[in-house]
């Protein structure tokens, strides 16, 4: 009995911390992704998290109901309280507040696939929130996959780095990380508004 007992708990040791199974070409995962966005797509009617102060229960957000009829600027990070998301990213959208609304941007959306409390908190302790930015957790990945927009790797989903500006839903300029992370920084946005 108790080798069973034993020979149970190395199995399942070693198959909770073993690496994740690479996809290839042909397997079929839960992250099969879309092609990646493109100025004239529709953002897609994906339901995302919005934590609350003090710890309180998030709350669901249909992006396409919270964007419709308007011009907004959405960017995603890879994850809260990175460097380079918490150094560069944020704060340039942080700082660029009025000049965005001055071009006709009413709302800033950050996104990551970091849970509501992480993304809350970030917000709050950034100034982000202060400034007006919503912070809002793609926790499950699905508006991430639905852009074609997601990193894999063997511990968590990430979204790629990305600014777009949308107006009524629809992408009408579109800003990736391909060649440096600065492209998709709110001057850089800006500029071709």
């Amino acid at each position: 009995m108790l080798r069973s007992i034993l020979l149970f708990v190395l199995v399942a040791a070693g198959t909770a911390f073993s690496p994740l199974p690479k996809a290839n070409a042909r397997s079929s995962t839960a992250l099969n992704m879309a092609t990646e966005v493109k100025v004239g797509d529709k953002i897609p009617a994906v339901t995302l998290s919005e934590g609350q102060a003090e710890y309180g229960r998030p709350e669901a957000v249909d992006i396409a109901e919270l964007i419709a009829g308007k011009k907004v600027a959405i960017f995603a990070v890879p994850g809260a309280f990175t460097p380079g998301c918490s150094k560069s990213h944020l704060p340039s959208f942080i700082t660029a507040q009025e000049e965005l609304k001055a071009k006709g941007v009413e709302l800033t959306i950050c996104i990551a696939t970091n849970d509501a409390f992480v993304m809350e908190a970030w917000g709050r302790t950034s100034g982000g929130a202060d400034a007006g930015i919503r912070f809002l957790s793609d926790g499950n990945a699905e508006l991430s996959k639905a852009l074609g927009l997601l990193i894999e790797s063997p511990v968590m989903v990430r979204t790629k780095r990305f600014s777009l500006i949308a107006d009524d839903g629809v992408v009408t300029h579109y800003f990736p990380a391909d060649k440096e992370a600065s492209d998709t920084w709110a001057p850089n946005v800006l500029a071709k508004l």
